[in-house]
Protein backbone atom coordinates (compact mmCIF):
# COMPACT_ATOMS: atom_id res chain seq x y z
CA UNK A 1 0.00 0.00 0.00
CA UNK A 2 1.29 3.52 -0.79
CA UNK A 3 1.99 5.84 2.11
CA UNK A 4 0.32 8.83 0.44
CA UNK A 5 -2.72 8.99 -1.83
CA UNK A 6 -2.83 12.13 -3.98
CA UNK A 7 -6.40 13.06 -4.91
CA UNK A 8 -6.84 15.21 -8.03
CA UNK A 9 -10.45 16.16 -8.87
CA UNK A 10 -10.83 17.43 -12.43
CA UNK A 11 -13.49 18.62 -14.82
CA UNK A 12 -12.75 19.75 -18.39
CA UNK A 13 -9.15 20.68 -17.63
CA UNK A 14 -7.34 18.52 -20.15
CA UNK A 15 -4.91 21.36 -20.78
CA UNK A 16 -3.68 21.79 -17.18
CA UNK A 17 -4.26 18.28 -15.81
CA UNK A 18 -0.96 16.78 -17.08
CA UNK A 19 1.01 19.46 -15.24
CA UNK A 20 -0.74 18.60 -11.97
CA UNK A 21 -0.31 14.84 -12.40
CA UNK A 22 3.33 15.18 -13.45
CA UNK A 23 4.10 17.34 -10.41
CA UNK A 24 2.64 14.63 -8.16
CA UNK A 25 4.62 11.87 -9.88
CA UNK A 26 7.80 13.97 -9.65
CA UNK A 27 7.73 14.08 -5.84
CA UNK A 28 10.96 13.19 -4.08
CA UNK A 29 8.85 10.69 -2.13
CA UNK A 30 7.77 7.99 -4.59
CA UNK A 31 5.71 5.91 -2.13
CA UNK A 32 2.46 7.34 -3.43
CA UNK A 33 -0.50 6.85 -5.74
CA UNK A 34 -2.35 9.48 -7.78
CA UNK A 35 -6.14 9.10 -7.74
CA UNK A 36 -7.52 11.27 -10.52
CA UNK A 37 -11.30 11.71 -10.27
CA UNK A 38 -12.68 12.69 -13.68
CA UNK A 39 -15.90 14.44 -12.70
CA UNK A 40 -17.81 13.82 -15.94
CA UNK A 41 -15.45 15.74 -18.27
CA UNK A 42 -16.59 16.41 -21.83
CA UNK A 43 -13.18 17.46 -23.22
CA UNK A 44 -10.02 15.40 -23.91
CA UNK A 45 -9.51 14.41 -20.26
CA UNK A 46 -10.11 10.64 -20.91
CA UNK A 47 -7.39 10.70 -23.59
CA UNK A 48 -5.00 12.51 -21.27
CA UNK A 49 -5.51 9.86 -18.59
CA UNK A 50 -5.19 7.03 -21.11
CA UNK A 51 -1.70 8.28 -22.02
CA UNK A 52 -0.37 7.58 -18.52
CA UNK A 53 1.19 4.14 -18.23
CA UNK A 54 2.55 4.74 -14.75
CA UNK A 55 0.81 2.22 -12.44
CA UNK A 56 0.69 4.85 -9.70
CA UNK A 57 -1.97 6.78 -11.66
CA UNK A 58 -5.47 5.47 -10.84
CA UNK A 59 -8.33 7.13 -12.74
CA UNK A 60 -11.84 7.11 -11.26
CA UNK A 61 -14.65 8.35 -13.51
CA UNK A 62 -17.98 9.97 -12.65
CA UNK A 63 -20.61 9.45 -15.35
CA UNK A 64 -21.91 13.00 -14.79
CA UNK A 65 -20.49 16.17 -13.33
CA UNK A 66 -21.20 16.34 -9.59
CA UNK A 67 -18.89 19.09 -8.37
CA UNK A 68 -15.38 19.34 -6.93
CA UNK A 69 -16.39 18.48 -3.37
CA UNK A 70 -18.10 15.26 -4.44
CA UNK A 71 -15.07 14.40 -6.59
CA UNK A 72 -12.70 14.93 -3.66
CA UNK A 73 -14.87 12.70 -1.49
CA UNK A 74 -14.80 10.01 -4.17
CA UNK A 75 -11.01 10.28 -4.09
CA UNK A 76 -11.01 9.86 -0.30
CA UNK A 77 -13.13 6.71 -0.68
CA UNK A 78 -10.65 5.21 -3.16
CA UNK A 79 -7.50 6.29 -1.29
CA UNK A 80 -5.32 3.41 -0.10
CA UNK A 81 -2.59 5.44 1.58
CA UNK A 82 -2.02 6.27 5.23
CA UNK A 83 -2.27 9.93 4.25
CA UNK A 84 -4.33 11.71 1.62
CA UNK A 85 -3.12 14.90 -0.07
CA UNK A 86 -5.31 17.04 -2.33
CA UNK A 87 -4.21 18.77 -5.53
CA UNK A 88 -6.44 20.89 -7.78
CA UNK A 89 -6.03 20.06 -11.45
CA UNK A 90 -4.89 23.59 -12.35
CA UNK A 91 -2.20 23.74 -9.64
CA UNK A 92 1.17 22.04 -9.30
CA UNK A 93 3.53 21.01 -6.52
CA UNK A 94 7.20 21.64 -5.94
CA UNK A 95 9.05 18.29 -6.06
CA UNK A 96 9.84 18.30 -2.32
CA UNK A 97 6.28 19.14 -1.18
CA UNK A 98 5.26 15.76 0.25
CA UNK A 99 8.73 15.06 1.68
CA UNK A 100 8.72 18.34 3.61
CA UNK A 101 5.24 17.69 4.97
CA UNK A 102 5.96 14.15 6.10
CA UNK A 103 9.14 15.42 7.79
CA UNK A 104 7.04 18.00 9.70
CA UNK A 105 4.93 15.19 11.15
CA UNK A 106 7.90 12.92 11.88
CA UNK A 107 8.31 12.34 15.61
CA UNK A 108 5.09 14.19 16.47
CA UNK A 109 2.47 12.62 18.73
CA UNK A 110 -0.70 11.04 17.31
CA UNK A 111 -2.68 14.21 18.02
CA UNK A 112 -0.96 15.83 15.01
CA UNK A 113 -3.16 14.54 12.17
CA UNK A 114 -2.21 16.73 9.23
CA UNK A 115 0.04 19.40 7.80
CA UNK A 116 -0.37 22.21 5.28
CA UNK A 117 2.11 24.47 3.54
CA UNK A 118 2.31 27.87 1.91
CA UNK A 119 1.57 28.53 -1.75
CA UNK A 120 2.41 31.07 -4.42
CA UNK A 121 0.85 32.23 -7.66
CA UNK A 122 2.31 31.96 -11.12
CA UNK A 123 2.71 35.66 -11.84
CA UNK A 124 3.79 36.08 -15.44
CA UNK A 125 2.74 39.60 -16.46
CA UNK A 126 4.48 42.77 -15.29
CA UNK A 127 1.36 44.01 -13.48
CA UNK A 128 0.97 40.65 -11.73
CA UNK A 129 4.58 40.73 -10.53
CA UNK A 130 4.26 44.29 -9.26
CA UNK A 131 1.12 43.36 -7.34
CA UNK A 132 2.91 40.38 -5.80
CA UNK A 133 5.93 42.47 -4.75
CA UNK A 134 3.67 45.13 -3.21
CA UNK A 135 1.62 42.56 -1.30
CA UNK A 136 4.77 40.83 0.02
CA UNK A 137 6.29 44.11 1.19
CA UNK A 138 3.11 45.20 2.96
CA UNK A 139 2.60 41.76 4.50
CA UNK A 140 5.73 42.24 6.59
CA UNK A 141 4.00 45.07 8.43
CA UNK A 142 1.20 42.83 9.68
CA UNK A 143 1.26 40.84 12.90
CA UNK A 144 1.99 37.19 12.15
CA UNK A 145 -0.97 34.95 13.14
CA UNK A 146 -0.72 31.54 14.77
CA UNK A 147 -0.26 29.01 11.95
CA UNK A 148 -0.21 25.59 13.61
CA UNK A 149 -1.81 23.80 16.50
CA UNK A 150 -5.35 22.85 17.46
CA UNK A 151 -8.22 25.00 18.71
CA UNK A 152 -6.05 28.13 18.58
CA UNK A 153 -6.26 27.95 14.77
CA UNK A 154 -10.06 28.21 14.64
CA UNK A 155 -10.23 31.99 15.11
CA UNK A 156 -7.51 32.80 12.53
CA UNK A 157 -9.10 30.44 9.98
CA UNK A 158 -12.59 31.89 10.43
CA UNK A 159 -11.13 35.41 10.16
CA UNK A 160 -9.31 34.46 6.95
CA UNK A 161 -5.94 35.27 8.57
CA UNK A 162 -4.78 31.70 8.00
CA UNK A 163 -5.73 29.88 4.79
CA UNK A 164 -4.89 26.16 4.97
CA UNK A 165 -6.16 25.74 1.40
CA UNK A 166 -7.09 22.08 1.66
CA UNK A 167 -7.60 21.91 -2.11
CA UNK A 168 -3.86 21.82 -2.86
CA UNK A 169 -1.77 22.36 0.29
CA UNK A 170 -3.16 19.92 2.86
CA UNK A 171 -1.91 16.45 3.73
CA UNK A 172 -4.03 14.66 6.33
CA UNK A 173 -4.47 11.17 7.72
CA UNK A 174 -6.87 9.26 5.50
CA UNK A 175 -8.79 7.81 8.43
CA UNK A 176 -9.40 11.33 9.77
CA UNK A 177 -10.61 12.59 6.37
CA UNK A 178 -13.14 9.74 6.35
CA UNK A 179 -14.20 10.06 9.97
CA UNK A 180 -15.11 13.75 9.58
CA UNK A 181 -17.19 12.98 6.49
CA UNK A 182 -14.98 14.51 3.81
CA UNK A 183 -15.78 17.84 2.17
CA UNK A 184 -19.14 19.57 2.64
CA UNK A 185 -20.92 18.94 -0.67
CA UNK A 186 -23.43 21.75 -0.04
CA UNK A 187 -20.85 24.56 0.02
CA UNK A 188 -20.02 26.36 -3.24
CA UNK A 189 -17.21 28.31 -1.58
CA UNK A 190 -15.13 28.16 1.64
CA UNK A 191 -15.16 24.37 1.52
CA UNK A 192 -11.40 24.24 2.15
CA UNK A 193 -11.33 26.14 5.47
CA UNK A 194 -14.56 24.43 6.53
CA UNK A 195 -12.94 21.02 5.96
CA UNK A 196 -9.87 22.10 7.96
CA UNK A 197 -12.04 23.29 10.85
CA UNK A 198 -13.48 19.78 11.10
CA UNK A 199 -10.00 18.27 10.86
CA UNK A 200 -9.12 20.34 13.92
CA UNK A 201 -11.89 18.56 15.82
CA UNK A 202 -9.86 15.34 15.36
CA UNK A 203 -6.39 16.72 16.08
CA UNK A 204 -3.75 19.33 15.35
CA UNK A 205 -2.38 20.73 12.10
CA UNK A 206 1.31 21.41 11.46
CA UNK A 207 2.61 24.02 9.03
CA UNK A 208 5.53 24.10 6.59
CA UNK A 209 6.55 27.70 5.99
CA UNK A 210 7.51 27.21 2.34
CA UNK A 211 5.60 27.97 -0.91
CA UNK A 212 5.46 24.34 -2.06
CA UNK A 213 2.33 24.80 -4.19
CA UNK A 214 2.17 26.89 -7.36
CA UNK A 215 -1.36 28.07 -8.06
CA UNK A 216 -2.79 29.32 -11.31
CA UNK A 217 -5.08 32.30 -10.83
CA UNK A 218 -8.41 31.26 -12.29
CA UNK A 219 -11.86 32.77 -12.41
CA UNK A 220 -14.09 32.94 -9.37
CA UNK A 221 -17.83 32.38 -8.93
CA UNK A 222 -20.19 35.38 -9.18
CA UNK A 223 -20.06 37.74 -6.21
CA UNK A 224 -23.62 36.78 -5.26
CA UNK A 225 -22.55 33.13 -4.97
CA UNK A 226 -19.59 34.10 -2.78
CA UNK A 227 -21.85 36.25 -0.57
CA UNK A 228 -24.35 33.42 -0.11
CA UNK A 229 -21.61 30.86 0.59
CA UNK A 230 -20.02 33.21 3.14
CA UNK A 231 -23.31 33.58 4.98
CA UNK A 232 -23.84 29.80 4.90
CA UNK A 233 -20.30 29.09 6.14
CA UNK A 234 -20.52 31.56 9.03
CA UNK A 235 -23.95 30.24 10.02
CA UNK A 236 -22.51 26.72 10.38
CA UNK A 237 -19.96 28.07 12.87
CA UNK A 238 -22.16 30.71 14.49
CA UNK A 239 -21.14 29.79 18.04
CA UNK A 240 -17.45 29.80 17.19
CA UNK A 241 -17.82 33.13 15.37
CA UNK A 242 -19.40 34.69 18.46
CA UNK A 243 -16.75 33.22 20.76
CA UNK A 244 -13.73 34.25 18.73
CA UNK A 245 -15.10 37.69 17.88
CA UNK A 246 -15.40 38.21 21.63
CA UNK A 247 -11.68 37.43 21.76
CA UNK A 248 -10.93 40.14 19.20
CA UNK A 249 -11.03 38.34 15.85
CA UNK A 250 -12.76 40.36 13.11
CA UNK A 251 -14.49 37.42 11.42
CA UNK A 252 -17.62 38.96 9.92
CA UNK A 253 -15.64 42.03 8.86
CA UNK A 254 -13.08 39.81 7.13
CA UNK A 255 -15.84 38.10 5.18
CA UNK A 256 -17.31 41.45 4.18
CA UNK A 257 -13.90 42.20 2.67
CA UNK A 258 -13.99 38.98 0.63
CA UNK A 259 -17.46 39.84 -0.67
CA UNK A 260 -16.46 43.47 -1.33
CA UNK A 261 -13.52 42.36 -3.48
CA UNK A 262 -15.80 40.04 -5.46
CA UNK A 263 -18.26 42.84 -6.24
CA UNK A 264 -15.48 45.30 -7.06
CA UNK A 265 -13.90 42.85 -9.51
CA UNK A 266 -17.26 42.55 -11.29
CA UNK A 267 -17.36 46.31 -11.74
CA UNK A 268 -20.18 46.72 -9.25
CA UNK A 269 -18.53 49.62 -7.46
CA UNK A 270 -21.39 50.75 -5.25
CA UNK A 271 -22.20 47.25 -4.06
CA UNK A 272 -18.49 46.66 -3.38
CA UNK A 273 -18.21 49.88 -1.38
CA UNK A 274 -21.30 48.95 0.62
CA UNK A 275 -19.61 45.76 1.84
CA UNK A 276 -16.25 47.47 2.20
CA UNK A 277 -17.63 49.96 4.71
CA UNK A 278 -17.81 47.27 7.39
CA UNK A 279 -14.79 45.28 6.24
CA UNK A 280 -11.51 44.58 8.00
CA UNK A 281 -8.55 45.10 5.69
CA UNK A 282 -4.88 44.94 6.65
CA UNK A 283 -2.26 46.82 4.63
CA UNK A 284 -1.14 43.66 2.84
CA UNK A 285 -4.62 43.39 1.32
CA UNK A 286 -4.61 46.87 -0.24
CA UNK A 287 -2.94 45.76 -3.52
CA UNK A 288 -5.51 42.99 -3.96
CA UNK A 289 -8.38 45.39 -3.31
CA UNK A 290 -7.06 47.96 -5.75
CA UNK A 291 -6.45 45.20 -8.28
CA UNK A 292 -10.05 44.02 -7.87
CA UNK A 293 -11.28 47.58 -8.37
CA UNK A 294 -9.11 47.93 -11.47
CA UNK A 295 -10.41 44.64 -12.88
CA UNK A 296 -13.95 45.88 -12.34
CA UNK A 297 -13.19 49.11 -14.16
CA UNK A 298 -12.05 47.13 -17.18
CA UNK A 299 -15.43 45.38 -17.16
CA UNK A 300 -17.54 48.45 -16.48
CA UNK A 301 -15.61 51.57 -17.49
CA UNK A 302 -15.25 54.20 -14.78
CA UNK A 303 -12.22 56.45 -14.21
CA UNK A 304 -9.71 54.06 -12.65
CA UNK A 305 -7.89 56.73 -10.64
CA UNK A 306 -11.17 57.86 -9.11
CA UNK A 307 -12.14 54.25 -8.35
CA UNK A 308 -8.87 53.38 -6.60
CA UNK A 309 -8.87 56.69 -4.74
CA UNK A 310 -12.41 56.03 -3.52
CA UNK A 311 -11.50 52.50 -2.36
CA UNK A 312 -8.45 53.80 -0.49
CA UNK A 313 -10.52 56.59 1.07
CA UNK A 314 -13.01 54.06 2.40
CA UNK A 315 -10.18 51.91 3.77
CA UNK A 316 -8.54 54.85 5.52
CA UNK A 317 -11.78 56.08 7.09
CA UNK A 318 -13.27 55.13 10.44
CA UNK A 319 -16.42 53.00 10.51
CA UNK A 320 -18.67 56.08 10.82
CA UNK A 321 -16.78 57.90 8.07
CA UNK A 322 -17.01 54.86 5.78
CA UNK A 323 -20.78 54.79 6.09
CA UNK A 324 -20.97 58.53 5.34
CA UNK A 325 -18.74 58.17 2.26
CA UNK A 326 -20.80 55.30 0.86
CA UNK A 327 -24.09 57.09 1.50
CA UNK A 328 -22.76 60.20 -0.20
CA UNK A 329 -21.72 58.20 -3.26
CA UNK A 330 -25.10 56.44 -3.36
CA UNK A 331 -27.01 59.73 -3.31
CA UNK A 332 -24.88 61.52 -5.92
Amino acid sequence: MPRVSVVIPTYDRAETLPRAIDSALAQTVDDLEVVVVDDGSTDETPSVLADYEDPRVRPVVHATNQGANVARNTGIEHARGEYVAFLDSDDEWRPEKIERQLAALEGQSDEWVGVYCDSTYELSGTNDRLRGVAASALARSDDEPVREGGEELIGPILADEVQPGAGSTLLVRTDVAREIGGFDEELDRFQDPEFCLRVLEAGKLAYVDEPLVVREETGQPPAAVIRKASEQYLSIYEEEVERFEAEGYEIRAAHRLVVAKAYLSEGRLLRGLWYLRGAAASTRQYPGLCWAAGSGVRRRPFPIVATVALVLAVLAATAVERTAIVRRVLTE
